[in-house]
């Protein structure tokens, strides 16, 4: 058979002609191709159909196709992959990782550390395993997902708190008993940085901060504000920037649990005194964890108030907003205004215009309350509400006094 690749001029006059019935049949690109693992990955440029006017529109419900042409009422069955199981079984070392797990939680940042971990076991060759470090009590369901070869859980009751100290000494032991090649710690404020530069003097090394590109020989680190970046040999202890490496998606791993040999005890110096309360809107933007961003959908700015007094919330709002003097210009969210780093942000009323969606763009979890399904903080929310934003916010108000009455009841 010849390997000549011969053009179908048909083919070619179908997909300029938008109005021939084959045009959207013809310029459907591949939804679905088999990667170089073996895994089914989408195609997201496949996703959606060509309405009657030429422009593509998103899928979300996957009814597009034969489906879509009959009133979108087949929705085709959801199709999950399983991942290959990647298993250590003789372990020649380890790469150990702490993750600053905010709220119980991996957040984005440490997947990245965790994909670091990984790309460095790749490079070096050999049966290495990922070793995962986590304090206190967790919510996260989904380690074996994100990369963790072993899983080391100390749940003591000092590690409940803010006890660096004690903290230390346990990775102090940790080295001790596994000894890793590399410690990989998010530099971030969460945590990690301090963390990290208290294990590099207990360990005597020299660690390399917002590393944002790594491999076994050299790292390159952000210096002088991200104004440059400085080269050096790679370091045995590793603070890492964000977007550091991709994270793991393509396989499932063991998480193994291990547990320490030693009992580890230190006599602390510093006493957590436990959380104060403090007014949310006291907290400034760029260090609030929670906020509730107010748009121009916003009709009854009092109900957005007792909204976010009931949530707990530090409020936040669009430029539309702003402008027209409903919020103070600190309260600005976005690339002319305040970029934010919450792990919860609820937009209420936002279409999304591209400032706004920069400034949130390292925003953990975005919910949206908006009653234009098609728009863009839509598209960019991991969890949307559609529907009046009046009425919504009135019945989260309901639902969190209920909750808080019968924790309440129980603790009474």
């Amino acid at each position: 058979m010849s390997d000549i690749v011969r053009r179908d001029p048909r083919a070619e006059w179908i997909a300029r002609n938008r109005l021939h019935p084959q045009h959207a049949a013809t310029t459907m690109p591949a939804g679905e191709s088999r990667g170089p693992s073996g895994l089914i990955r989408r195609n997201p440029h496949a996703v959606g159909f060509i309405g009657p006017n030429g422009i593509r529109r998103i899928d979300r419900m996957n009814v597009s196709g034969p489906a879509a042409m009959v009133g979108r009422r087949a929705v085709s069955a959801v199709k999950t992959a399983t991942l290959p199981l990647h298993r250590v079984e003789q372990v020649d070392y380890y790469i150990a990782v702490v993750p600053d797990m905010v709220g119980g939680r991996l957040s984005e940042h440490d997947r990245d550390v965790l994909g670091q971990a990984h790309a460095l076991i790749r490079e070096m060759g050999g049966a290495g395993a990922v070793l995962a470090i986590v304090f206190g009590e967790h919510r996260e369901p989904s380690f074996d997902t994100a990369g963790v070869d072993r899983l080391l859980a100390l749940n003591g009751a000092g590690y409940q708190e803010y006890a660096p100290e004690l903290r230390v000494a346990a990775l102090h032991e940790v080295d001790n008993q596994f000894s890793p090649r590399h410690w990989l710690l998010p530099d971030s404020v969460a945590g990690g940085f301090e963390l990290g530069c208290r294990l590099a003097a207990r360990l005597g090394e020299r660690p390399a901060t917002q590393a944002w590109r790594v491999d076994a020989q050299q790292s390159l680190c952000r210096g002088a504000g991200g104004s440059i970046d400085i080269t050096r040999a790679t370091p045995r202890l590793l603070l890492l920037a964000a977007e550091c490496a991709d994270p793991i998606d393509e396989t499932r791993h063991e998480a193994l649990p291990v547990q320490l040999r030693q009992t580890v005890s230190v006599k602390p110096r510093i006493h957590d005194g436990g959380q104060v309360a403090v007014d949310p809107n006291a907290v400034a933007l760029a260090e609030a964890e929670f906020i509730l961003s107010a748009g121009n959908g916003v009709q009854d700015w009092e109900l957005f108030h007792q909204c976010a007094e009931a949530l707990g919330a530090t409020e936040g709002a669009s430029r539309v907003a702003v402008d027209d003097g409903y919020m103070p210009r600190q309260r600005q969210v976005g690339a002319t205004g305040t970029w934010v780093t919450a792990r919860v942000y609820v937009a209420v009323g936002i279409s999304g215009a591209i400032q706004h969606l920069q400034g949130i763009g390292q925003c953990d979890k975005v919910i949206a309350i908006n009653t234009d399904a098609g728009c863009d903080m839509v598209k960019r929310a991991a969890l949307s509400a559609i529907g009046d934003s009046g009425e919504i916010m009135i019945q989260l108000i309901r639902l969190v006094r209920e909750h808080r009455q019968e924790e309440f009841e129980h603790a009474a």
